[in-house]
């Protein structure tokens, strides 16, 4: 009996390891973008970042802040299988915004220990 146990017990902790090893992971194509000078009566632009499941569980997007009020985040709700694409939206308001800007998107995941942070950046010229 004692040797069955031994045996649990040390299948518990091989599979423990297989387990910790399977996560999500996620792979941006790009994390900058760079809207060069763009004119303030635009109102808004927009850009998208693809991204990848390189991991081998389901990646879930917990939450995607922006570093102010001019810029509007959005994302794939749904659970990003492994190996499939997802993205996430970066609208930037130009509306009383002249001068140069650059901003960050930071997204909260189920990869563990990792926040990733996006970059917008560029140039409002002003109404004439």
């Amino acid at each position: 009996m004692k040797k069955l146990g031994f045996i649990f017990l040390l299948s518990m902790f091989v599979g423990g390891a297989a387990l910790a090893q399977q996560k999500p992971d996620m792979d941006f194509e790009r994390t900058e973008h760079n809207f060069g000078t763009i004119k303030e009566e635009i109102g808004a632009v927009s850009t998208q970042f693809e991204f990848t499941n390189t991991g081998k569980t389901p990646l879930i997007i917990q939450r995607v802040s922006a570093s102010c009020g001019c810029t509007t985040p959005s994302y794939t709700r749904e659970p990003v299988l492994p190996g499939k694409k997802g993205t996430i939206s970066a609208k930037y308001s130009t509306v009383r915004r002249p001068g140069t800007f650059n901003k960050t998107i930071t997204v909260y995941t189920n990869v563990p220990d990792t926040v990733y942070v996006l970059t917008i950046k560029g140039n409002v010229t002003p109404k004439q």
